[in-house]
């Protein structure tokens, strides 16, 4: 079939037997996702059906099943893909919400690996700059050229510092944020839960003390991945075993992103709270308040509750950058680091131009990696290993 056309085939196994009915897509080299040359079975997507094509297949000299990831790694070694968008794609097939959606979906565009290249680009005009001042060492060179590789320096740091100070949040859109449920025994933290959840997914009686450990339901909050906790009522207790679920739902809650305190009485405080935590009136339904409540059980209050909880971590990823892991973060500072020691040799001494240059290569190198030019098989395996058969 010719290349870059797509045919419908019936597959044969042996003889006349028929397999399938399929779509056959060629590719050239340079045309697919991995660059090679390529061909795609389009296939009725029962179990029965791919398992005796992938059996058939399998029978043909010089074909085997593909490990996790390799179309992808293919496409990183062939140049189709950089570093920073496999990762992006990894987090696009993991995206439950549509904020990692849009987040994943950017890195996977190539949006950090643009902003590596430009950065590269300033960089090695500033070594260029300098280079200059080594090669004519001897000579009178017709111009100052420290000012402008300080310019360069400053606008490619300040660029760097903004991305380090969005990588905390992004990297909360990815992994998602916890919002803890904090009150006493029988306040309605469970009810409240399930009241949120639309579900069963915690155990509510009368008896104090029934929630022992951290119950957690994973949500969709306006696009953003939260997970509710419903943590022990805290109060003082001589059970044993009640003590420990108390002590864990403390550091729980003193560890999660954003506390609802259920309070029967606002003169009650919350000791754990912190600011832009949210108080609220426990079983508004029952009981009277001259603040804001909250009913699980008859679902008043939930809905401005989501709300408000939307609202206060909508606020912590306004300001998220294209950077979204820590290797990113590492990456970006080891980079700000290093011409940081740059400009301060620069201000310190005009006589080290060699110095100066080695620091701006320790910075593209350390922004390269970003992308995968440098340092890559250190990190393969881990990030390859989230990826399913065949991707």
């Amino acid at each position: 079939m010719p290349a870059r056309r797509v045919g419908s085939v019936r597959l044969l196994r042996q003889g006349d037997e028929v397999l399938d009915e399929a779509l056959i897509l060629t590719f050239d080299a340079g045309h697919s996702f991995t660059g090679e040359e390529t061909v795609e079975f389009q296939v009725h997507g029962s179990v029965a059906i791919i398992g005796a094509l992938l059996a058939r297949l399998g029978e043909m000299p010089g074909l085997r099943q593909a490990e996790p990831g390799e179309f992808t790694r293919r496409a990183l070694e062939n140049e189709r893909l950089d570093l920073a968008q496999i990762e992006g794609l990894a987090d696009l097939l993991e995206s439950e919400t549509e904020a990692q959606r849009r987040q994943a979906m950017k890195m996977f565009s190539g949006a950090l690996g643009q902003k590596a290249e430009g950065w590269r680009g300033k960089l090695i005009r500033a070594m260029a700059l300098l280079e200059v001042t080594i090669d004519f060492a001897d000579e009178e060179v017709p111009e100052d050229v420290y000012p402008e590789v300080i310019a360069v320096l400053d606008g490619v740091m300040a660029e760097l510092r903004v991305e380090i100070t969005g990588v905390a949040a992004a990297e909360r859109i990815r992994t998602g944020f916890e919002v803890a449920i904090v009150g006493a025994p029988n306040v309605g933290k469970s009810t409240l839960l399930n009241g949120l959840a639309g579900r069963d997914a915690a155990i509510t009686s009368d008896v104090a003390g029934t929630t022992r450990d951290v119950i957690e339901v994973r949500m969709d909050v306006a696009g953003l991945p939260v997970t509710f906790l419903d943590t022990a009522g805290l109060r003082e207790t001589e059970d044993v075993v009640e003590s420990v679920g108390i002590a864990r739902a403390k550091e729980r809650a003193a560890q999660a992103d954003l506390r609802v305190f259920l309070l029967d009485d606002p003169s009650q405080g919350a000791e754990l709270a912190e600011e832009g935590d949210i108080l609220l009136q426990a079983k508004a339904d029952v009981a009277g308040g001259s603040f804001p409540g909250v009913s699980g059980k008859t679902g008043a209050g939930i809905a401005e509750l989501i709300t408000a909880i939307s609202e206060r971590l909508s606020s912590r990823v306004a300001h998220a950058g294209v950077a979204t892991h820590l290797r990113h973060k590492r990456a970006l500072q080891e980079g700000c680091d290093a011409l940081e020691q740059a400009r301060d040799l620069m201000l310190q001494n005009v006589e080290m131009s060699e110095i100066v240059a080695e620091e701006i290569r320790r910075a593209v190198y350390a922004l390269d990696s970003l992308v995968g030019r440098v340092d890559v098989e250190a990190i393969l395996d881990e990030v390859f290993s989230s990826f399913c058969l065949g991707k």
